[in-house]
């Protein structure tokens, strides 16, 4: 267990200080360049499409690092392959810069899901050995920019869920140290379920 303390604080350090020497986007630039990905993403970043992710608020560094992986193809998708194929550096930094600077808007979580999906975001599963989303995320679901960790709250539920299923198979891999497969990777589709309808409406 101290073993897996020290890596987990060593990856922690390592993001920050990459974190730190982080390029920041022009959001105005941004805007201007972000007609194209309003038509999935809707014109602020919240998707009016629930299977298609909202972007605000989300953190500029871990938009930025999905831009370029799609890109590179250490993040497979074919829509979004395409879409980025001709954008450049600055592109992705400003494009970045302006959904981060945006405001996301709240979903509503199924009530007969909450208690198990707050217990295993707030909590974790001991007997499984399964740390707690909030330790990474943050209590409130903003996430943690300096180290890269994502924005989870008022996320699209059906979204989360395809993602939070694509790292427990194996599908999506761009999940450094493969923190985010290790996590769920014991974790069932109801807790899955009760966790991707929690976060719809954490703030």
């Amino acid at each position: 267990m101290k073993k897996i303390a020290f890596l987990f604080g060593f990856l922690v350090a390592a993001e920050i200080s990459s974190a730190n020497v982080f390029a920041q986007g022009d959001p105005v630039a941004g805007q201007a360049k972000s007609a194209v990905c309003g038509s999935c993403h809707g014109a602020d970043g919240n998707s009016p499409l629930a299977l298609n992710p909202k972007l605000a608020g989300q953190g500029e560094a871990y938009l930025y690092k999905q831009l370029v992986e799609f890109k590179s193809g250490a993040r497979q998708n074919a829509t979004m392959a395409a879409m980025v194929m001709a954008l450049n550096d600055d592109d992705m930094h400003d494009l970045a810069a302006y959904y981060s600077s945006q405001e996301v808007t709240l979903g509503g979580a199924d009530p007969a899901l909450v208690d198990l999906g707050r217990s295993l975001y707030r909590a974790g599963n001991k007997d499984l050995g399964v740390a707690a989303c909030m330790a990474c995320h943050s209590p409130d679901g903003l996430g943690n920019g300096p180290a890269g960790f994502p924005a989870l709250g008022g996320q699209h539920a059906e979204y989360t869920l395809t993602q939070l299923k694509s790292f427990r198979s194996g599908i999506r891999n761009n999940d450094a140290a493969e923190m985010m497969r290790t996590t769920v990777q014991r974790l069932t589709d109801p807790e899955l379920e009760a966790l991707a309808s929690y976060l719809a409406g954490l703030n």
